[in-house]
């Protein structure tokens, strides 16, 4: 049993490193998408871009422990982000529908995306490795969440001048919207 989960841990940290490709770096151009949000609308980064500092956090699947402790550090700190000028989307290889789901069972109050087919994780370099299924209890009913694909965790803030100006890829998922705020704190000047 220990060796079966030992390889199951080294298959799924091998087929993240297989997917990478070379990430994104600080002061690169953000790259432009649209995705399906979690309401069934399209959401597009450039109705944002030089407007606001765009916070784009990729997480591996909804509904599980440490994506449901980041997505409600974000909720329980939307605004005082928000106050900052930020905009914040959680991105998952997860579909419409399982998004749903995790945005009504944890009261979420920001967008989530599907990225259901990895092309963004992949644009800005995150790791994609394989899907998965788990199922959850929602509202009294039983809900299997499948995924096709698994993005690793990694935050990336994109700037005001269209930039990436700061990337996480070693995210703690309870303290990643409190870092990324004092980030942003840090790079807004002090008016006098």
């Amino acid at each position: 049993m220990k060796n079966q989960f030992i390889a199951s841990v080294i298959f799924i940290f091998s087929s993240f490193a297989v997917s990478a490709q070379q990430g994104l770096a600080i002061g690169d151009k953000a790259p432009e998408f649209k995705l399906t949000a979690d309401n069934g609308s399209t959401w597009s980064i450039k109705d944002f871009l030089g407007k606001k500092n765009i916070v784009v956090y990729f997480f591996p699947a909804a509904m599980t422990g440490g994506c449901t402790k980041q997505a409600c550090s974000y909720r329980d700190n939307i605004d005082n982000l928000q106050s900052a000028d930020v905009v914040v989307v959680g991105v998952s290889g997860d579909n419409v529908e399982n998004l749903k789901l995790f945005k009504q069972a944890e009261n979420l109050n920001f967008t989530l995306l599907s990225d259901a087919k990895g092309e963004i994780a992949k644009a800005f370099g995150v790791p994609v490795g394989e899907g998965g299924a788990i199922k959850r209890n929602i509202g009294g009913v039983e809900h299997e969440l499948i995924r096709d694909i698994t993005e690793k965790r990694w935050t990336f803030i994109v700037g005001k001048e269209k930039k990436i100006i700061y990337k996480n890829e070693t995210v703690d998922a309870e303290k990643d919207s409190h870092e990324v705020l004092a980030f942003i704190k840090l790079q807004t000047p002090v008016s006098k």
